[in-house]
């Protein structure tokens, strides 16, 4: 059976010689480093499962070599446990704001450094079992289509998401703006730091702001404990704001002064605390238009549109139809425990030529209920409970003649594409040169499906 690993970080050699061999009695294997130096580079070259490591050392100290530690990308590395003669409330809370599990004082006793050994190890563990979860569960985030639309958010999220900027995520209800706020997460630098998300259209006024900085206790009314904020429970990860329109605008200042310092006062605090966090929204609203009837900031709305993404209404990409019907009867037929359903060609044709006012969750809804509800393995169009076919433009198949209205719009999108490529991408200006309010313009870049920054 393998043995843990404990690597013993201190200057001084008794402290070394004594730790070693306590843990070694105990059946641990351990590796001994004189300095921070020392540590960094034995940790290049071989994996330990615990890192002990005295706070005050000459050279780097114990708390930078910690930093330089949580600092490095390797899932793998070391849960770090601080020592020190000189123990401080200062150097402990440090210390645990820079990542290290637990904080021992001298002089040791065997009890307490077996303890702190094994819960550290314990630690370890489910952070990589955490870690293999969040890969397997990774394969639920996989954005399904090929239409020309989704590969090209594909590609736009595969080049942004490795970078901190923030982003704007422009949809309708149900086209799956949750689901690329995720992808955005898990293809990230952060993957492995809390991904946190919140509703502001499910939390009423009074407590979002609890909800967003936390409090203290007996910050107002009913505060009866002490509850930390997301932002600082999304620290070092992510942080989604849904549908961030409906954030007030008393909430709006105090988000937009966050992002500008990077650090937020819980409510009945006067302590500042430090923040690192992406911010990713999103919004079923123009905010172009919300912004002119004095409902959203646009300072607020600059700071969050660094990256913009559009996401598409179902209607607007019907090829991807037949695609994510397959994935949820599957989805859901495993879940279920049930026989896997097949669509027949015409329960297809229904599906194309529905609207989708509720786009993809319409259907992944339709879908779970086919396969409760329905025990025949081949699904046909009678089987399918929806309205009478509407045969929306968007629906048009490859084979019919494309109409006026077709013509139009493409000619439309055309001709718009051309005037912001020539006015470098810049949305007022091309509205000057197209004669158009800047608010028009960006509601018909949306209806046609052109990025601000396509």
């Amino acid at each position: 059976m393998k043995r843990n690993r404990v690597l013993i970080v201190d200057d001084e050699p008794g402290i070394r010689e004594s730790l070693s061999g306590v843990l070694e009695d105990e059946d641990f294997e351990t590796a001994t480093a004189a300095s921070g130096e020392e540590c960094l580079a034995i940790l290049e070259a071989e994996k330990f499962d615990v890192a002990l490591i005295d706070v005050w050392m000459p050279g780097i100290d114990g708390l930078e070599t910690l930093h330089k530690i949580e600092q490095r990308a390797d899932p793998e590395r070391p849960v770090v446990v601080m020592i020190s003669g000189h123990g401080s409330i200062e150097a402990a809370v440090r210390a645990t704001k820079l990542g290290a599990f637990d904080f021992l004082e001298k002089p040791l006793t065997i009890e307490k450094v077996m303890v702190v050994v094994r819960n550290a190890i314990e630690q370890r563990r489910l952070r990589l079992e955490l870690r293999e979860l969040r890969t397997i569960g990774r394969g639920n985030l996989t954005i399904i289509g090929e239409s020309v639309p989704m590969k090209a958010l594909r590609q736009q999220i595969a080049l942004m998401a490795p970078t901190n900027g923030r982003v704007l995520i422009y949809g309708e209800s149900g086209t799956g703006k949750e689901l690329v706020a995720h992808a955005i997460h898990a293809c990230s630098a952060r993957a492995e730091a809390p991904f946190v998300e919140l509703n502001c259209a499910a939390i009423p006024e009074d407590l979002i702001e609890s909800e967003l900085f936390g409090h203290r206790k007996g910050g107002f009314a009913g505060a009866s404990e002490d509850k930390s904020g997301k932002f600082e429970k999304a620290h070092g990860g992510t942080l989604f704001l849904d549908e961030v329109a409906d954030m007030s605008l008393r909430t709006q200042a105090k988000v937009l002064r966050v992002l500008d310092e990077q650090r937020f006062e819980p409510i009945g605090s006067s302590e500042a605390v430090q923040t690192d966090v992406r911010v990713i929204a999103s919004t079923n609203k123009t905010l172009e238009d919300e912004i002119e009837r004095g409902n959203f900031r646009e300072d607020l709305f600059y700071r969050l549109n660094v990256i913009p993404f559009a996401v598409p209404p179902l209607r607007e990409r019907v090829e991807d139809i037949p695609l994510l019907a397959e994935h949820f009867l599957h989805e859901f037929a495993t879940s279920y425990g049930r026989k896997h359903k097949e669509l027949t060609p015409e329960a297809i044709e229904v599906l194309r030529f529905y609207s989708w006012p509720g786009n993809v969750r319409e259907l992944k809804n339709l879908m779970e209920r086919i396969v409760i509800m329905n025990p025949q393995v081949r699904v046909d169009e009678r089987h399918i409970p929806l309205p009478a076919p509407r045969r929306p433009e968007a629906a048009r198949g490859p084979d019919r003649p494309a109409s006026l209205h077709d013509v139009r719009q493409a000619a439309e999108r055309d001709y718009i594409l051309k005037k912001l490529e020539e006015s470098g991408g810049n949305v007022s200006r091309t509205a000057e040169v197209l004669g158009l309010e800047r608010s028009n313009l960006y509601k018909k870049m949306r209806a046609l499906g052109i990025a601000p920054r396509e």
